[in-house]
């Protein structure tokens, strides 16, 4: 695979304050981004890639660091690759309240000159999103060839639609959801109550103690990963293997493949991920629900995006935004008449398959950007 080589992340400072929905506002606050591949004359060819949970600007290329960090969809954007950037400006932007270098509640706030911790302000999707929208204004891009999203980054591809439907043209949503189910607000609840009980925690204030809730992190990303894997992914990779080849009769340790595969996850997470940040993310989740406005009806909610175009990607065996989920969005489509193209793979690994290297996804993908470039003239 072509690879983009070593890429370096940007920063851009807005002093204006952004609204958010809560009613608080932000001011002072820094983006980090990456772009990838050359903005044409007429600034046509701009696609903005949206992360998901745990990810952020660093979509593609590697770090010229140690650990040669790789982007998280690395194997998606590229030269030659389905989101081609020989042909397209591809831009990557983290997220107000994350931990990999925006504005979130490890800064100091200017307004008390302490670190915000649990005083950082509540945000949501459609904050994003109109953070997102004054970047791309800021970079001389007027409309945005596409956006594209997996999981909760499907979602804030959708509200690029509702929230400024005529900045850009085609939304890709992959993995993704018009809202949470009580069973997943549940899964997110349980995490954000290890994080909070962790006595370092200390109410969201522990980076004035010098100590990270590592504990609840670890079993906060232990419950969620869980819910990224299918099934059949978890028996194909570990079954019910033992660790040493046989019972130990305990109750402390590790016993099971599975259960080793889950702490090394957990302890990985705790190292690098902000507890503040897991907590306003996962509620950022929680809070997405556009037909809410709309006494419930999506399709009413989808109403403002009759201009734009969409593909909308599931996967069989996701059962945390299962296939239905993503079903529910394209109705809404089809009642508004907007044109909207859908694919449901048939793959092993449930949500994570997003992530993954499943050749009829790439192709489906690849086969979309090659409509969006002819559109765009790249």
């Amino acid at each position: 695979m072509h690879s983009i080589g070593v890429v370096h992340p940007q920063t851009r400072h807005f002093a204006q304050p952004l609204p958010l929905r809560s009613g608080a506002a932000i001011a002072d606050y820094t983006l980090v981004y990456e772009t990838y591949g050359t903005l044409n004359a007429d600034a046509s060819n701009a696609v903005l890639v949206c992360h998901a949970l745990n990810a952020g600007h660093h979509v593609a290329g590697e770090y010229d660091n140690e650990q040669r960090s790789v982007g998280w969809w690395d194997n998606l954007v590229g030269p030659r690759k389905p989101l081609d950037t020989d042909r397209f400006f591809v831009i990557g932007v983290n997220n107000l309240g994350s931990c990999f270098g925006s504005t979130g509640p490890m800064h100091v706030n200017p307004a008390t000159g302490r670190r915000y911790g649990a005083d950082f302000p509540v945000v949501t999707v459609e904050d994003w999103v109109d953070a997102q929208a004054r970047l791309i204004q800021a970079l001389g891009i007027e409309r945005l060839a596409a956006v594209i999203g997996g999981s909760l980054g499907g979602m804030q591809a959708l509200a690029w639609t509702l929230r400024h439907p005529q900045r850009v043209r085609h939304c890709i949503a992959v993995a993704s959801a018009p809202n949470l189910s009580a069973q997943n607000i549940a899964f997110n609840e349980v995490a954000r109550r290890a994080i909070t009980t962790d006595p370092d925690f200390h109410g969201g204030h522990f980076y004035e103690h010098g100590v990270v809730p590592a504990r609840g992190l670890r079993v906060a990303r232990m419950i969620g990963h869980i819910t990224y894997l299918s099934d059949d992914s978890m028996a194909a990779k570990f079954g019910r293997e033992l660790r040493n080849g046989g019972l130990g009769y305990t109750t402390q340790d590790i016993e099971f493949q599975i259960e080793s595969y889950l702490r090394h996850q957990g302890e990985k997470f705790s190292e690098y991920f902000d507890a503040n940040t897991y907590l306003l993310i996962t509620r950022a989740l929680d809070y997405f629900d556009p037909a809410a406005a709309h006494g419930g009806d999506l399709s009413a909610a989808f109403a403002p995006a009759r201009d734009n175009r969409f593909l909308v990607v599931s996967f069989s065996t996701d059962w945390r935004f299962a296939p239905a989920r993503s079903r529910e969005i394209v109705k809404a489509l089809v009642d508004n008449r907007i044109a909207v193209s859908y694919a449901e793979i048939d793959a092993p690994h449930g949500h994570d398959a997003f992530l993954l290297d499943d050749p009829r996804y790439h192709d489906t993908l690849r086969a979309y950007f090659e409509r969006v470039a002819a559109e765009s003239g790249s």
